[in-house]
């Protein structure tokens, strides 16, 4: 099945205009940004193709393309962290989209591996010592255990 959105006309138009008319990169992906609609803490980040932003679009359910698995991923279809979006957004020349989500589900996370944002570490100092390296420090509570929730098949 075929998922087209509008054309992509003049720059001001998509710059400024009413229509979404979204910019899929050669690969046909468009990079998405998944925000906490009520906090406006980063969740995660993904990437989306037509066939994904359309669904997403018709269920109100956050679904990417997975490009490890070549296919569709409904986010929380297996771990049940379902991120049901409230608004969807586009910057200013459409080529990245930002979606502002409530998360439901058991453990409230969208983080594969057991946190609520994916974005659970930081650098432990800006001022880069390369002796010491580049060192992370993990600054959130993980919130399930990815081996019981995730099934390999």
């Amino acid at each position: 099945m075929s998922y087209v959105f509008p054309a992509r006309t003049t720059t001001a138009e998509i710059e400024l205009g009413a229509t979404l008319q979204p910019k899929f990169g050669a690969d046909g992906l468009i990079p998405c940004i998944t925000q906490d609609a009520h906090t406006g803490e980063v969740l995660m980040f993904a990437f989306m193709n037509a066939e994904s932003l359309a669904h997403t679009l018709r269920t109100k359910k956050a679904t990417y393309w997975s490009r490890s698995r070549g296919k569709l991923w409904v986010k929380g279809e297996e771990s049940g962290n379902v991120q049901h979006v409230r608004e969807l957004r586009t910057d200013c020349d459409q080529d990245v989209l930002l979606i502002k989500v409530e998360q439901a589900g058991a453990a409230n996370a969208s983080c594969h591996n057991g946190y609520r944002s994916c974005f659970y570490r930081k650098l432990t100092e800006l001022d880069h010592n390369e002796a010491a390296g580049f060192r992370l420090t993990t600054t959130a509570e993980r919130l399930f255990d990815p081996a019981t929730v995730y099934k390999k098949k």
